[in-house]
């Protein structure tokens, strides 16, 4: 019951490798960036040791709710308002290739099915409908709905389509980055935890926890809270009522019906929004009971929970990522605070910051600065 539906595949086979001296480049953390920060710097030639505590993908890699949306946390029209017009663009668009490069990776891990953002109450379509005007103007593809398809027709107040977006399996995903990375000459450590990064023996060390081992960097502790995620995974049911990822109440809640006709669902945060900032990964009573009760009404009858679980994923005060050198500590780099977006965002922000160890610009890199929180 508890194990995370993502993780019941069997792991694919991959090389090993050995590195005997110090590395060019330690990473910390087997998930999503971790992987694919791993890859893209050994692909640049640079000698690479990837140090994970469970087995990949096992954190909020393999325990989240498989969305693959563009963007980010932040809505589009008030992340223009917030950090300029031109820099909210470039970063959707920054996403957008992230998400295509995605798809060139993940084989059949990724579904491009498309999204709905709806609007649970009048001020949430009042608010999106905002987003969606603010996402037509700058030229992204965006679609209005004042109603939509399905298991969710008749009860929502209209909707975003956002037709580029997703729906992937994130553990089958990690695992096949994780495998290329191993091709690529990569030492895999999995049960390996690190408890602290200056006992590394690397020339600089990437840290990609997320929301986990929190305090493994001191200076950014009071800069990413852990914050749990919970989600219930149905038994099958007999028909399709939702055809891709659909998130409402401002991302609160989110489901989708997976290829085996399970509803997965996840949220609830609020319900006990103060609880939820840990990183203690447990399910609490509370919010499963508010899950499951959803679950019903999205099921339209009584169905049975076969998974439930919990996972860690990073909140920042702004809602962007920190992906950079860590101020002050000139050997040490993350990337992390996705705020719940990690699977293309964290996929994105592990070749942003590999690319900055190798000497690549970008405009992320001043915009996700860990430096702007620095006074």
């Amino acid at each position: 019951m508890d194990t995370p539906y993502w993780l019941e595949e069997d792991v694919p086979p991959r090389p090993v490798t050995r590195h005997e001296r110090r590395v060019d480049v330690a990473v910390v953390g087997g998930g999503v960036t971790g992987c694919a920060a791993a890859l893209r710097l050994a692909e640049a030639g640079l000698r690479v040791r990837l140090h994970e505590r469970r087995r990949i993908a096992e954190g909020a890699s393999g325990r989240n709710g498989g969305f693959a949306l563009r963007g980010g946390a932040c809505r589009y029209d008030v992340a223009r308002d917030t950090y300029g017009a031109e820099r909210a663009a470039a970063f959707w668009r920054w996403t957008e290739e992230a998400l295509d490069r995605i798809a060139s990776l993940a084989g059949d891990a990724l579904r491009r099915t498309g999204s709905y953002r709806l609007a649970a109450d009048e001020e949430e379509r009042e608010a999106i409908r905002a987003e969606y005007v603010a996402l037509r103007e700058d030229g992204h593809e965006a679609e209005w709905l004042d109603d939509v398809p399905g298991g969710a027709a008749g009860r929502f107040h209209g909707a975003i389509h956002h037709p580029g977006d997703g729906a992937i399996q994130p553990a089958r995903f990690v695992r096949r980055l994780a495998a290329r990375a191993a091709e690529a000459g990569v030492e895999i450590r999995e049960h390996d935890p690190v408890r602290d990064v200056e006992t590394l023996d690397a020339e600089r060390v990437v840290v990609a926890t997320d929301g986990y081992g929190h305090g493994l960097v001191p200076e950014l502790a009071d800069l990413v809270w852990p914050t749990r995620g919970q989600v219930v995974v149905s038994e099958p049911l007999d028909r399709i009522l939702y055809d891709r990822p659909h998130y409402a109440r401002q991302g609160f809640d989110y489901w989708q019906q997976l290829p085996d006709r399970r509803i997965l669902l996840g949220g609830f945060r609020d319900v006990s929004i103060l609880d939820e900032l840990t990183d203690v990964e447990e399910t609490t009573p509370t919010i499963q009971a508010s899950l499951e009760a959803f679950l019903r009404e999205l099921a339209g009858s009584e169905v049975r929970v076969t998974h439930r679980w919990a996972g860690i994923f990073g909140l920042t005060q702004d809602l962007l990522p920190l992906v950079g050198r860590v101020p002050g500590r000139d050997r040490i780099w993350v990337a992390g605070g996705y705020s719940g977006h990690g699977n293309v965002l964290g996929f994105a922000c592990g070749e942003l910051v590999a690319d900055a160890i190798l000497g690549r610009s970008s405009p992320q890199l001043e915009l996700l600065d860990p430096a702007r929180f620095s006074s």
